[in-house]
């Protein structure tokens, strides 16, 4: 991006030929600023019949539990996001398995890629983003503090498949898109 192209100024919002909704354009450059979805990547951690959970030590959600996941970064590759966020949040690097979920959330311009992933050891500790992190038996989960509708549906939708090497990818469901 130019200097001009940093300077909002200069742009104006029109539909751009052969589109069909505004976007944010340059008048000088003719720079198109497209605004799309952010992707989210995390794991289903678990070790042995026990899933690793983080509580949040930022917002949103701060103080709820979630699976490791974050924004994916640019040049990033999906399992290696996945792989960062279990260090950030948990201080450990597990073995990153099949791609179990991709989530398509319009309401906040999301797309969350779920992976199954093991753990050697319960070795862990809380991350630069975790005030705690815990391993939790199915019954155990904190099911009432849980951050966000897309945990619950891979912790499901993981156990679901626990004991299949191959499965479909799965989807969030109908009414939650």
């Amino acid at each position: 991006m130019s200097s001009d192209e940093n300077n909002l100024s200069n742009f104006v919002s029109q539909i751009p030929d052969g589109e069909d909704r505004h976007r944010l354009i340059c008048e000088t450059c003719g720079f198109i600023n497209y605004v799309n979805p952010k992707i989210v990547v995390g794991s289903v951690v678990q070790f042995e019949d026990l899933y690793l959970l983080c509580k949040r030590a930022i917002e949103p959600r701060r103080g709820f539990w979630t699976l490791p996941a974050g924004f994916l970064e640019e040049g990033e590759r999906l399992e290696a996001g996945a792989l960062r966020e279990a260090y950030e949040e948990a201080c450990i690097r597990p073995k990153i398995g099949n791609l179990l979920a991709v989530y398509s959330i319009p309401h906040i311009s999301q797309v969350h890629v779920f992976f199954r992933a093991e753990m050697d050891s319960p070795e862990f500790s809380p991350g630069i983003e975790s005030q705690a992190v815990a391993l939790y038996a199915w019954h155990e989960i904190p099911w009432d503090e849980v951050a966000f509708p897309s945990v619950i549906w891979a912790l499901e939708q993981a156990r679901e498949v626990k004991d299949l090497d191959v499965f479909p990818t799965f989807t969030a469901p109908p009414d939650m898109t």
